[in-house]
Formats: structure tokens, sequence, C-alpha cells
């Protein structure tokens, strides 16, 4: 029985416009430019110029599965018009499986704020938040519609364990 030797897979070829080409050169030197994004510009214009998934990694310390993920990725948006998907959606992460956050950054901020209040400044007759009473307080307020105690106070846990965290590190 003969072994089947694999070969390599050819890195898949980059073509790009003229304003494609200019506008990822663009995001490549701004100094305001996401370092994700600037990364995976730099991707696809080496890619456009021949090199090899290899070669990039190589020439940007990254692993050659990234070159090669978003070479590909750049590739799949190939055809398309850049008003359907500009050039910095295509080098955005993927949506993320799973369930969306069920708290926006401003209500966890707010949750935070609260939680390190005094229960007193709410008017409630205890020296230290319980799960329960800042469950209430953060519906009373209306900073959420919903929130179990038990995830109120694992909230409050881990609001507690940063604050330690940042005060002695």
């Amino acid at each position: 029985m003969k072994e089947e030797v694999s070969m390599p897979k050819r890195a898949t070829k980059i073509v790009l416009s003229e304003k494609e080409q200019e506008e990822l050169e663009q995001i490549s030197r701004r100094h305001r430019s996401e370092q994700q994004a600037v990364l995976r510009a730099k991707i696809v214009l080496a890619g456009a110029q021949g090199k090899s998934n290899a070669q990039v990694a190589q020439d940007l310390h990254i692993h050659v599965d990234t070159a090669r993920l978003w070479r590909d990725r750049w590739a799949s948006f190939e055809g398309m018009d850049q008003e359907t998907v500009s050039v910095r959606e295509r080098l955005q992460d993927a949506p993320r499986p799973g369930v969306a956050p069920t708290f926006t950054p401003e209500q966890r901020a707010q949750m935070a704020a609260l939680a390190c209040e005094a229960p007193a400044t709410a008017e409630r007759p205890i020296s230290q938040w319980t799960g329960r009473e800042i469950a209430d307080e953060l519906k009373k307020r209306g900073i959420v519609t919903q929130i179990s105690p038990r995830h109120a106070a694992r909230l409050l846990k881990k609001g507690a364990s940063n604050r330690i965290g940042s005060a002695t590190g």
C-alpha cells in the first residue's frame, strides 16, 4: 500500500482593487487604527503581493494559521461590492456563537457604581449590600428590568474582587 503524502495547501490568491489597496494601506499606517485591524490589513496586503502564508506569518510574527484565516476570509468577500461590505467590516471578527450578553456595558457601569454606594444612600437599613437588596435597588432605579438576587450577588462578588485586585496590584 502506497502512503499518500499531502502537499501543503496553496495560499489563496488575493486581488485588490485600487480603492481596497488604498484603504488597507491607510488602515495599516494610521496610528489611531485598532491594532487587530492593522495586523489584518497587513496580512491582506502581503497576500496581495503574492507572499505565501508562511512568509506573511514570519514577516508579521504571527502563526501561519492566522495568516491563512484572514487571507481566506478576505477572499470570501471577493467580487462583493464595497458598498455591500466595507473594507473595515471585512477586517472585523466574525460574530461569536452563544448567547448575547444580558447587560450592556453602560448597565454594568451603573451596577458597579451602585455597588460602590453605601446602602444607606438608597435609604436601605443595612450596612452592606446583599444580592436581594441590590437586585431590588437595580430594578427600582430602572437600571435593569429583571435580575435575580443570585446574579446580582455574583456581580457584587466580581466587583469586590476587582477592587481588591486593583488596590493591591
